[in-house]
């Protein structure tokens, strides 16, 4: 598909653990569409995470092709690898990923700033996008000052401040309780709906693969289920 914004070919990824080769990916190919809202299901060690890892750039196959916007990520140098990330790709992690020392406001900005917007611009768009995620006046409140779901909201803040075309996800909702989990996904669905952001998620969460468009199951590395709804 010419038009897709993700193409992943024969994608394999191989660990060496000591003695022991881990075959986290095994001949996956995929292709993503953009406007999406995709959710990667499968058991621990299904090779969700490390597909997501694949997509987003952070990690390099053993064998195979990954192409963004029919740019391919194999043989990319890790400054082409780098900018690609910043101005394409948005990322939320389970983990969050915050600066603990910046504020909410600054934690949005700060890729902005990697990619030089100036001051002005910068102060609209992010509190134009905190507005969006429900944290209007809490703009200068340190991470340890915010919830486990308003650092979330941050999280998503920073992933889609700077317009990406495509967001990764990775088990966004796992440390979040069930009304603060069904919130983030109503919010995701809506910038997924409203402004096009492609978005695909690793996931356990019954309630994410449920509000996906398409369901792509992994077992042992492999695609062993994909389901459009």
């Amino acid at each position: 598909m010419a038009d897709s914004i993700v193409q992943v070919r024969d994608l394999a990824r191989t660990y060496q653990q000591g003695q022991i080769e881990v075959h986290a990916l095994r001949g996956v190919s995929l292709d993503i569409a953009p406007g999406e809202f995709t959710a990667l299901m499968g058991p621990s060690g299904s090779g969700k995470t490390t597909l997501l890892n694949q997509i987003g750039a952070l990690d390099t196959p053993t064998t195979g092709s990954v192409l963004i916007d029919g740019q391919e990520l194999v043989g990319m140098d890790k400054v082409a690898r780098s900018n690609l990330r910043l101005n394409r790709i948005g990322f939320v992690f389970q983990a969050y990923n915050l600066i603990p020392v910046l504020t909410a406001f600054e934690n949005a900005e700060f890729v902005l700033m990697m990619r030089g917007i100036g001051p002005a611009e910068r102060k609209e768009r992010v509190m134009r996008t905190l507005a969006a995620v429900g944290l209007e006046g809490m703009e200068h409140r340190l991470p340890s000052e915010l919830s486990g779901g308003q650092q979330q909201r941050v999280a998503v803040a920073r992933a889609i401040v700077g317009e990406p075309a495509l967001v990764l996800a990775d088990e966004p909702t796992a440390n979040l309780d069930s009304k603060t989990g069904d919130d983030l996904l109503d919010l995701m669905k809506s910038l997924n709906q409203e402004q096009g952001i492609t978005f695909v998620f690793a996931t356990h969460d019954p309630k994410v693969m449920q509000a996906a468009q398409r369901v792509v199951t992994l077992v042992d590395g492999k695609i062993s289920e994909d389901r459009v709804k």
